[in-house]
Parts: C-alpha cells; sequence; structure tokens
C-alpha cells in the first residue's frame, strides 16, 4: 500500500515538472515571439528604409528578421523549460549544418549580397541601357540572385549578380547628356578648314545635337590614306534608340554635304610600282 502511495505521488511529482515545463516553454515563446513581432521586426523595417534600401532588400530584411524571432522564441522556450543542454547541442549540429551548406553555397550567397548592394548603391535600374564585359542590353529585372538583360538583338542574358557586382559596368543613361563622337576621313588634298566648318555647321543644324557644350572637331590621325578629323557632340535625355539614330542621321548628312563640297572620304588602297616579269609557257606540241 505505501508503495502505491510512493508511485502515485512519484507520478504526481512528474505531472507537476512536465506541467511547469510546458507552461515556462509557452510563457518564454510567447513573450519572444510579441517581442519579436511588435518591436523587433518593425524597428529593422524602419532601419532599412531610413538607409534608402530597395523594397525588395525591406522585405528580404524582414522575412530574415521573422525567421529570427521564431528561432529565438523556441529557443527561449525551451531554455525557461529546462531543455537548454538539449538546446546546445542542437545549436552545436545546426551550425555545422549551416557551415556546410556555406561552403557548398559560397557561389549563390555571394550573388545574393551582390544583389542587395546592387538594390541599394543603384549603379543601374530597370530600364537603364548597360555594357559589361563585351555585352550590352537594356535591364529587364534585378533580382536578388541574377539580373535579366534584353539585348538590342532581343535575346535575353540571365547575369549573376556577382558578374556586375565585381566587375565594371558602363551605364551611358546614368546622366542627363551623353556625348557621342565620330571620326571622319577626308583626303590629303582636302581643306581641313572647309571639311572642319561644314561638320560643325551639320552638327548645330541637327536639332537634336545640343548647343551648349557646342560641338568640336579635333584632327586626331594622319593615316595612310587620309586625314582624321573627330567631331564631339552631345544629346539630351540619352537612349540607346536616340543615340543611333543620331548618330546616323549627322553622319549621312556630313557625307552628303562632303560630296556637294567635293571633298574625298578614301578609302584604304594602295599602289604596286616596280616592274613585274611575265613568263609564258608555251605546251610542246
Amino acid at each position: 500500500m505505501v508503495l502505491l502511495q510512493l508511485d502515485a505521488i512519484a507520478n504526481a511529482v512528474d505531472l507537476v515538472g512536465i506541467g511547469t515545463a510546458v507552461v515556462g516553454f509557452v510563457l518564454g515563446f510567447l513573450a519572444v515571439l510579441l517581442f519579436g513581432k511588435y518591436a523587433f521586426v518593425p524597428a529593422v523595417r524602419r532601419i532599412l528604409g531610413s538607409r534608402g534600401f530597395d523594397d525588395a532588400v525591406r522585405s528580404l530584411g524582414t522575412s530574415v528578421a521573422n525567421a529570427v524571432v521564431w528561432v529565438a522564441a523556441i529557443a527561449i522556450g525551451f531554455t525557461v523549460a529546462g531543455y537548454g543542454a538539449f538546446l546546445s547541442a542542437f545549436a552545436v549540429f545546426g551550425g555545422a549544418i549551416a557551415l556546410a551548406i556555406g561552403f557548398a553555397a559560397q557561389d549563390l550567397l555571394g550573388n545574393f549580397v551582390a544583389g542587395i548592394f546592387i538594390l541599394k548603391d543603384k549603379p543601374f535600374e530597370v530600364g537603364d541601357w548597360i555594357e559589361w564585359d563585351g555585352n550590352a542590353g537594356r535591364v529587364e529585372d534585378i533580382d536578388l540572385r541574377v539580373s535579366r538583360v534584353r539585348t538590342f538583338d532581343n535575346e535575353r542574358i540571365t547575369v549573376p549578380n556577382g558578374d556586375l557586382a565585381n566587375n565594371a559596368v558602363t551605364n551611358p543613361v546614368a546622366y542627363e547628356t551623353l556625348r557621342q563622337k565620330f571620326v571622319f576621313g577626308i583626303g590629303y588634298d582636302d581643306d581641313i578648314s572647309q571639311a572642319t566648318d561644314i561638320i560643325v555647321e551639320k552638327a548645330e543644324a541637327h536639332e537634336e545635337i545640343l548647343d551648349d557644350p557646342a560641338p568640336s572637331v579635333r584632327l586626331v590621325s594622319l593615316g595612310d590614306s587620309d586625314v582624321g578629323l573627330q567631331c564631339r557632340w552631345w544629346i539630351a535625355e540619352p537612349d540607346r534608340g536616340d543615340f543611333v539614330r543620331v548618330r546616323s542621321e549627322y553622319v549621312t548628312e556630313v557625307k552628303e554635304a562632303f560630296d556637294e563640297a567635293g571633298i574625298d572620304i578614301p578609302y584604304v588602297h594602295r599602289q604596286l610600282t616596280g616592274s613585274v616579269e611575265v613568263v609564258e609557257s608555251v605546251a610542246d606540241e
């Protein structure tokens, strides 16, 4: 009878201990979860917003903060319930797994971090025309891992963000104006002053070429068969289509004016001098 009573007391004590552990876990879990949801996560969102991060980065930061809150709530709940040793063993195991995953996915993580910096620093934005590593196109989408670029041949290039963040990227449309240049070759017998006047006149006459800064012409080369005159001019609100169209129209107008003025645009040619001996062979009859 006494043994039965002791067993009953022991069972009651176990139930009380389990109940206490459950209550401790619930209280610790809820305390951390409520603090995180209503204090920590909003604070992270405000900090990212004040630093000027993109919506995608703020959304990512909020998601990471929520994950941290849930992990912390579970950890604190187990600690309050008296299962700290179990939690420590689990943390060591989880850390080893995280380290292994980190080594295996270091390129992926690098592109991920690079995407965050691209969204933050804004070296280019969606719609910009960019050039990098021999490629060029218009940015269609910037994701956290990759950016998608439509080439001018209507092809899509999916570029890892690490390639764009760690290499030089040219953004010709980053500013309100863009300078263009073209070298006109004229013959050695042509009048350089007359050709220069025509080049400047046609630039000033084109409605999409700016007067300020004014077009300018410089002699830049004395080639094998031509004299190189480089014209520099500026356009406003630069766009890839405008860049190509304005240059084509302007060069065409200069070429036509050169033809009317009798100014030659020579092509490369070579003149052979000396004598050439021609040997004729007569077949035996």
